[in-house]
């Protein structure tokens, strides 16, 4: 079985040690997802796992001819075309191709040359492995389910949103199928539905993996092991993430308890010996003393330093507090949405969803007052405090340092400053530095306490886990749900939409549409439109299953009447809005129509390739294809009511 064994691996930068000893090994079908706060050595851990960084100690061992994809965080592709990218990534292929050829030339000429002869069979054994006589077939695959078209293919990266760079970058590593994937953030900057349609990829994938995410809800689709890094020091639990937090408190527990109890026979001990160490009982005085000498003793349970993170309890609001009326945006000449209405009311809790692109950052700042709609009105009700969270953080000021950033827009003292930023971790030289120095962990901590400065009731925020450790989205979370107060959160986190949201705003079809619950229920309620057909994909039908009637608001939730429509009773196609609309939907349906194939090929070439003694992995993707060849046939079946319509 192929592996990557880590062992005794040790790295430091100057004085400050990184990790010390660390030791793992990652097999062949095994998912190991790598956590730690920010700052704790992950990326560096990973950049050494695949030679890009030298480790000052130990030693990482991959078994002979195993090859290893890896995913960054972040790349620079110039003015490269997904095309030339992707071919990059093939470049040993191509390479094998070119000696193939030449060697085949050869044998023309020399047909019985045994030493031609067996150097072309190793070699055509080679590149078959790779996969050369399928790249292209895989190329298309992947990047049809990454959500590109083929037109897409001959395009600059420069030209690409950070999702879509992201989705070049992991279209590198996955379209050579490797034996080992190693994965850091593969879900930054990726909108729900393209998340999920990379857990599935990866559940049926038979390699290794190991990743690092501080996506909950991802790590516990994926995971069969958890790899913790904190202070320097790497432990290995099993299980998803779920079961690690429950493993990891109570071992915590089991070792505060026991260092307790050690400290108290210590204390005890030593209170002994020092009361009778000259008296009739010096003899046993002696022998507790040479006992307690020989003693190991526990370490303290280290407590990692976390953000004093609450807001304070909101105060009353009307009882409408936010209503808007007919909204539309656009960028330049293009429409992003129109005629959406929304009320919220004092407590709600909201979570807007919808695909990258879609306009929810445009609805947040118009509902925040940071832009002025194309069309429509924003009321804010009375005694709102409202409090913006932007992702893109523009409220901070880049050439200010962290120290001066608060002084001046909180109006306070430096001593007082340095207290508040101590809370949220700015400590030291810290506060010295430039904000525009920040990192993006950094500089989303800052506009949080900025945020909690301002002591809003009502709370507008906008990706506020982006760039935020697991453990600071927890805190965060708890102070939410401690507030008291009424929010609107715009969050590719399934975790916190679970945790956090009562209200479902959805992106669907150029309208937005109410769900009465959070993001589970939201996606079982939206599957099961789907599965009854009152639903198609990629359609925003009104029911009246999954939101609030519109009388109970006295305005509709969703109030484009064109969008809302099924096929069959839409705009009629004869007027120009309505030829444009279908056109649009076919267009959108034929992107799913592509991906749900390419989705269709790769379990079928996943099930071509399994072990035929492995009944439960056949299964499992026999399942998977079911599923997809299902919702492939729902995506033809629509395309066929619009295309019909159209004609």
């Amino acid at each position: 079985m192929a592996s990557i064994r880590v062992t005794d691996l040790s790295k430091a930068f100057g004085s400050e040690t990184v990790f010390e000893k660390i030791t793992f090994t990652l097999n062949e079908g095994e998912r190991l997802g790598l956590v730690g706060r920010n700052g704790a050595g992950k990326s560096t851990l990973l950049r050494c796992l695949i030679g890009e960084e030298e480790a000052d100690g130990g030693s990482i061992t991959v078994t002979d001819q195993a090859t290893v994809g890896y995913l960054r965080q972040q790349i620079d592709f110039g003015a490269a075309t997904i095309r030339e990218e992707i071919h990059a990534a093939w470049a040993d292929v191509h390479a094998l191709q070119a000696e193939l050829d030449e060697v085949r030339r050869r044998l023309t000429q020399t047909p019985h040359d045994e030493l031609l002869l067996a150097r072309y069979a190793k070699l055509e054994e080679r590149f078959e492995r790779l996969g050369g006589y399928e790249y292209e077939a895989m190329t298309r695959r992947i990047l049809h389910g990454l959500g590109f078209s083929e037109a897409d293919w001959d395009r600059p990266a420069t030209e690409f949103s950070g999702g879509q760079k992201t989705r070049v970058n992991l279209a590198r590593a996955l379209v050579r199928r490797p034996d080992f994937l190693i994965l850091d953030e593969p879900t930054n900057h990726l909108d729900i539905a393209m998340t999920e349609w990379l857990e599935d990829y990866l559940r049926s994938y038979r390699g290794g993996i190991l990743l690092v995410s501080h996506d909950r809800y991802f790590l516990d689709a994926l995971t069969t092991g958890i790899l913790d890094l904190s202070q320097g020091h790497l432990t290995q639990y099993r299980g998803n993430y779920t079961e690690f937090t429950e493993k990891k408190a109570a071992r915590t527990a089991a070792a505060r308890k026991a260092y307790e109890q050690q400290q108290e026979e210590i204390a005890a001990t030593e209170e002994y010996i020092r009361r009778y160490k000259a008296g009739i009982k010096a003899k046993q005085a002696r022998g507790r003393q040479s006992r307690l000498s020989r003693m190991e003793r526990l370490q303290k349970p280290v407590t990692e330093t976390t953000l004093a993170f609450h807001f304070r309890p909101a105060t009353g609001t009307a009882e409408r507090v936010l209503t808007a009326k007919e909204l539309s945006a656009k960028y330049g000449e293009r429409e992003v949405f129109r005629d959406v209405s929304l009320l919220i009311r004092q407590g709600d809790t909201v979570g807007i969803i919808g695909p990258n692109g879609i306009g929810k950052s445009t609805l947040l700042h118009i509902l925040a007052g940071e832009a002025a709609p194309a069309a429509g009105t924003v009321q804010i009700g009375n005694r709102v405090r409202l409090g913006y969270y932007s992702q893109e953080h523009i409220r901070l000021h880049n050439e200010r340092t962290v120290l001066a950033e608060v002084m001046y827009e909180y109006g306070c003292g430096e001593d007082e400053a340095w207290q508040i930023l101590g809370g949220f971790l700015f400590r030291g030289d810290d506060v010295y530095r430039e904000v525009g120095r920040l990192s993006g962990g950094e500089r989303a901590r800052l506009a949080l306490l900025l945020l909690l400065l301002e002591e809003p009731n009502v709370l507008i925020l906008d990706e506020p886990t982006n760039h935020l450790d697991i453990a600071t989205r927890e805190m965060m979370e708890d102070a939410l749900l401690a507030f008291g107060g009424t929010y609107v959160v715009v969050s590719h986190d399934r975790y916190l939409l679970d945790r956090l949201a009562t209200r479902i705003f959805s992106f669907e079809d150029g309208t937005v549409r109410e769900y009465l619950g959070n993001y589970s229920y939201w996606k079982e309620k939206r599957q099961e439109l789907l599965d009854t057909g009152r639903l198609q994909p990629g359609e925003a039908a009104e029911t009246e299953a999954v939101r609030r009637p519109a009388a109970e608001h006295n305005l509709p939730v969703a109030t484009n009447p064109a969008a809302a429509l099924s096929p069959r009773t839409g705009t009629p196609p004869s007027t120009p809005a309505g030829s444009e609309r279908l056109r649009r939907k076919l267009a959108e349906l034929e992107q799913e129509i592509a991906r749900s194939e390419a989705t269709v090929q790769m379990y079928q070439a996943q099930i071509a390739a399994a072990d035929p003694s492995d009944a439960t992995a056949l299964t499992e993707l026999a399942a998977a294809l079911a599923a997809e060849e299902a919702h492939l046939q729902q995506h033809y079946t629509a395309w066929e009511a619009y295309a019909e319509q159209l004609e």
